[in-house]
């Protein structure tokens, strides 16, 4: 008798193993990003960046409803995804395209009242990344529901080296800020390909009646959720640039981007993976909660003393990357770096909360966070320019939206006290970090050395606050242990 070997059982991702490949995937992602970042502004100065900027607030006012948010009930999807995903991909794809045509309509209107119309071409080249995303926003969820990080992973790093190799070469050509819109949309397009060949399902068109009303009942909320949320993250950056001008405006965002570089190493992981990890929990509270809990306290060890860093020495951490051109985005870099701890906080609790089914609740937050917001900004614009512009979404973020985010955590059974706990110490090792460097950052006149010095300081209360949450670690990955066990 002839044996044959058994056929090898594909090993499905673990949660932890994904969420690993995501965080590698942020880090190389984040450090090109950077490189290629500083690059550019350099070549094309605050004027042409802030262009760019103006178009680039557009394209994400659009995607923050684009398909209307009905991607995510293949995340969260009880049964076999495959049963949705025809009906999503022709939901997602007919949304993209009229919101294409509107938003190619109305570039003019949008970019005189940003106060520059040299944007018009910018706008309307970037749009074309609305029908692209509509088109594979079902390949995109389903590679998230499976955590196949990996894949992910390749699709990321063709989309951020290409798009920026070749706005690099374009802005040496002088194509100014149409450069950076063509990288984008030729990268989005080559990532698109891309998630259709890695497709865990076929891509093809379909429509269900009844899926539709349950996809919409599911996405509506989530996607008024979203345009608001849209309006809490970017409407600062259209004050900017209706009150301050196209040269602040790109001043602002630079400050926002950098402010944004400890939090993006965090922040795309964690939502690629956390809502499909709480989604497989859904039916175990008690581990759900304690996962949340865990996430939290892992996300802050990681990433408070990086952002105390980041603020403590913002002066010569511009000086020195973008140069004195730049100088006034460090004024505002200073506000915006904890602005960007608290967005991640949040990021996570809204994925918390609608994995389990309370979008209503996250509606009312960001409506009354944005309710809070555009008044305050106006009125900072107009008393501080720059700096009293950049301070507000601090305050807003600090005494308006975590309160509410807190309160809605608190009903849905998560103990306030325990989450306190779950980031005093790390939060204390920051401080203490922050104060550190803001006494070398201010008597060391060298740039360089400023920084270097800083980094050290940041390195040495990252690996404390990291080796005390341990325990932590060690629970996320015993839980993704089990919950691939119980599978």
């Amino acid at each position: 008798m002839t044996l044959r070997s058994r056929p090898a059982i594909p090993r499905t991702p673990t949660p932890t193993r994904a969420f690993v490949i995501s965080v590698l995937n942020a880090v190389v992602t984040r450090l090109g990003t950077i490189a290629i970042g500083i690059a550019l502004a350099r070549l094309l100065g605050p004027e042409q960046f802030g262009t760019y900027a103006v178009a680039f607030v557009a394209l994400m006012a659009v995607l923050s409803f684009n398909e209307l948010g009905v991607s995510l009930a293949i995340v969260r999807w009880p049964g076999d995804p495959k049963e949705i995903a025809a009906t999503v991909t022709t939901i997602s794809t007919a949304c993209s395209i009229v919101l294409f045509a509107g938003s190619y309509v109305m570039a003019p209107y949008f970019t005189a009242a940003m106060g520059n119309e040299a944007a018009t071409d910018v706008v309307r080249a970037l749009a074309l990344c609305i029908i692209l995303n509509g088109l594979v926003a079902t390949p995109a969820a389903v590679l998230q529901r499976n955590f196949r990080q990996g894949q992910r992973m390749i699709i990321d790093q063709v989309n951020v080296w290409l798009g920026a190799g070749v706005s690099l070469v374009l802005v040496i050509m002088g194509m100014g800020a149409m450069s950076l819109a063509v990288g984008r949309v030729l990268a989005s397009l080559v990532s698109a390909v891309l998630f259709l060949v890695y497709s865990p399902l076929p891509y093809r068109f379909g429509f269900s009646m009844k899926l539709a009303k349950q996809l919409l009942g599911f996405g509506l909320p989530l996607a008024g959720a979203s345009i608001v949320v849209f309006g809490v993250g970017y409407v600062d950056q259209l004050v900017a640039g209706k009150m301050l001008g196209p040269v602040v405006l790109g001043f602002y965002v630079m400050a926002t981007n950098m402010a944004g570089w400890p939090a993006s190493l965090l922040s795309q992981p964690l939502r690629s993976v956390a809502p499909a990890t709480f989604a497989r929990l859904q039916d175990a509270p008690t581990e759900m909660r304690a996962a949340m809990l865990s996430i939290v306290a892992v996300v802050a060890s990681a990433m408070l003393p990086v952002s105390a860093v980041l603020t403590a020495c913002a002066v010569p951490v511009v000086t020195l990357l973008y140069g004195e051109a730049w100088g006034p985005a460090a004024g505002a870099l200073a506000w915006l770096a904890p602005v960007a701890v608290f967005r991640v906080f949040h990021e996570l609790i809204y994925d918390y909360l609608v994995v389990i089914k309370q979008s209503v609740p996250i509606l009312r937050v960001q409506l009354l966070s944005l309710l809070a917001l555009i008044p305050a900004l106006v009125l900072g614009a107009q008393l501080g320019g720059l700096q009293g512009l950049a301070a507000v979404p601090l305050f807003i973020a600090a005494v308006v939206t975590s309160p509410l985010y807190l309160g809605a955590l608190s009903r849905a059974g998560i103990p306030l006290r325990s989450l306190a706990v779950s980031v005093s110490v790390s939060t204390g090792i920051s401080l203490a970090a922050g104060v550190a460097c803001f006494v070398l950052s201010s008597s060391i006149p060298s740039p360089f050395l400023a920084v270097g010095a800083s980094l050290l300081v940041g390195l040495l209360a990252l690996a404390v606050s990291v080796f005390l949450r341990l325990g932590d670690i060690h629970q996320l990955r015993r839980m993704g242990r089990e919950q691939e066990a119980v599978r």
